[in-house]
C-alpha cells in the first residue's frame, strides 16, 4: 500500500524549495520513500506554463491532436488534458495543488475517480487547503508554517488538531454611506425569456429571474452553464443582452442607458482583480478608491472619505494595516479590502464573482462571514455566483443553471 500525503501549507508556493526538493526526490527527511524518483506536479501553475508556452510559440502541446488552442477548452477539459500529459510521462509520483479548484461537481467527481484508480498505481500528494477537498485515500498529514514542516502524522490526528473553531468575526455595525442614497430601486434585475447563443451554439434557453432590492442571491452551475454570459448582461459588458427582454435598475436594457451608468450602481469584486493592482497603494488608498471607481488613489481624498474608510477597515479588523502596501496583505485580507472597496458607496446591487476560490478553510469562513454582515446591514442586494456552496454563507436564495441541449434552463432554489 503506498502512502499518500495531504500538506496543508499558508500560501505554499509551487515554486517553494520544500516542493522543488520533493518532486526531484530530495526531500529525504519527510519523504524517504521518494528518494530518486521522479515526479510530476499538477497544479495550475503548471497548466499556465502550457497556455503561456502555446500562446508564445504556438506549441500546441497539451491540445495535442484535437489541434485545438488549450485557451479554448473548459476548465475540465483543460486538467484532463494536463493530467493526461502528464502520466503519458510515466511518473513515479505526482503532486496535485489543490486539484480541484474552479472545477464543478461533476468534474470533480470524474477527477476523483481518476484520481483513485492513480492511487493505486503510485504514491500522491495532495496540496489542499479546504477539508471538503482531501481526497479518501489520504492515509498521511503534514502542516508547514513559513517552510518549516510543523506536523506530520495521520490525517484524524491532523483534523482535530487544525479544526477550525467557530467565531463571531465582525462585532461593529456596517459603515454607512458618506451621502445619502436618493436613487432607489425595487427591482434590481429582471430576466424575462432570456435566449442566448454564440455560433449557433445555445447558452442560455428562456431564462426568468428577477432580483430584488436587499435580496442575497447565489448563482451556480457547472463550468460552461452560461454563468458568465448572464453576469456580463448584468454589468453591461455583454452586447447579447441588447433586443432581450432584460430590466436593470428599474429601466429597459437597450433604452438609452450607458455602460456607466450601469457600472456606476453595481461593486464588484472578483479574484482576478488583485492582479490590476500592482503599485504600492496602502490598504486605506485601496479601500477610498472605491469612491472614484479607480484602481488605486490618484487625489487628495476628503475627510468624510477618510472617515468612512477607516471605518471599513475596522471593521475589517485592518486598522493596524492602514498604511500597508495592499500588495504586502495576505489573501484573505486583500479580498476583504476590494469587497471594502466594492461596498464603500452602498451600490444598489454586489457582485462577488467566484471571492473564496484559492482561500482555506478558515479565510473562507472569515469572508463568508464579511459577506453575511453586509447582506444583513445593508440595502445592497448581493449576487454570489460560485458552483461551491460554503458551509458558512446564508444567501436567501440560489439561482441554479441546469445545462440542456437548447441551452441552460433556470431553477429558483430557496436556500
Amino acid at each position: 500500500m503506498h502512502k499518500h500525503t495531504a500538506i496543508n501549507g499558508n500560501d505554499l508556493s509551487m515554486n517553494s524549495p520544500f516542493i522543488k526538493a520533493l518532486l526531484k526526490g530530495e526531500n529525504n527527511e519527510y519523504f524517504p520513500e521518494l528518494k530518486g524518483k521522479k515526479g510530476v506536479l499538477y497544479s495550475n501553475t503548471t497548466l499556465a506554463q502550457f497556455i503561456e508556452e502555446e500562446f508564445r510559440h504556438d506549441n500546441f502541446v497539451l491540445g495535442g491532436q484535437s489541434g485545438r488552442s488549450i485557451r479554448s477548452f473548459s476548465s475540465g477539459e483543460q486538467k484532463k488534458a494536463l493530467l493526461d500529459y502528464l502520466l503519458h510521462k510515466s511518473p513515479d509520483f505526482i503532486v496535485l495543488d489543490n486539484p480541484f479548484d474552479a472545477l464543478d461537481t461533476s468534474s470533480v467527481n470524474q477527477l476523483k475517480r481518476r484520481l483513485l484508480n492513480i492511487s493505486r498505481q503510485m504514491p500522491v500528494i495532495q496540496v489542499f487547503k479546504r477539508k471538503a477537498d482531501l481526497l479518501p485515500f489520504i492515509n498521511h498529514a503534514m502542516r508547514l508554517h513559513m517552510g518549516e514542516v510543523v506536523f506530520s502524522g495521520g490525517v484524524a490526528s491532523y483534523l482535530r488538531k487544525y479544526e477550525q473553531n467557530k467565531e463571531e468575526h465582525f462585532c461593529t455595525a456596517i459603515p454607512a454611506p458618506l451621502h445619502q442614497i436618493t436613487e432607489e430601486f425595487r427591482v434590481i434585475a429582471k430576466f424575462t425569456d432570456v435566449s442566448v447563443s454564440y455560433n449557433s451554439r445555445p447558452i442560455l434557453s428562456k431564462i426568468n429571474w428577477t432580483i430584488q432590492a436587499g435580496e442575497f442571491w447565489q448563482l451556480k452551475g457547472p463550468n460552461g452553464s452560461g454563468k458568465t454570459t448572464l453576469l456580463t448582461m448584468i454589468n453591461g459588458d455583454n452586447p447579447k443582452a441588447f433586443g432581450q427582454n432584460i430590466e436593470l435598475f428599474g429601466r429597459k436594457k437597450g433604452t438609452g442607458e450607458s455602460v456607466w451608468e450601469i457600472k456606476k450602481r453595481i461593486g464588484y469584486f472578483t479574484p482576478s482583480m488583485m492582479d490590476l493592482f500592482t503599485r504600492r497603494h496602502t490598504a486605506m488608498q485601496m479601500v477610498i478608491s472605491g469612491f472614484h471607481d479607480s484602481i488605486g488613489l490618484y487625489q487628495r481624498p476628503s475627510e468624510g472619505e477618510l472617515t468612512v474608510a477607516r471605518r471599513w477597515l475596522d471593521l475589517i479588523h485592518l486598522s493596524d494595516y492602514a498604511n500597508m502596501p495592499f500588495i504586502e496583505l495576505t489573501q484573505v485580507q486583500r479580498r476583504m479590502v476590494l469587497i471594502a472597496r466594492a461596498m464603500i458607496k452602498h451600490p444598489p446591487l454586489l457582485i462577488l464573482d467566484e471571492p473564496s476560490t484559492g482561500l482555506d478553510d478558515q479565510s473562507a469562513a472569515l469572508l463568508s462571514a464579511l459577506i453575511n454582515k453586509i447582506a444583513s446591514e445593508s440595502q445592497s442586494a448581493i449576487l454570489y455566483v460560485s458552483h461551491r456552496l460554503e458551509p458558512d454563507l446564508q444567501p436567501q436564495f440560489i439561482y441554479q443553471l441546469i445545462p440542456g441541449k437548447n441551452g441552460s434552463l433556470g431553477e429558483k432554489i430557496e436556500h
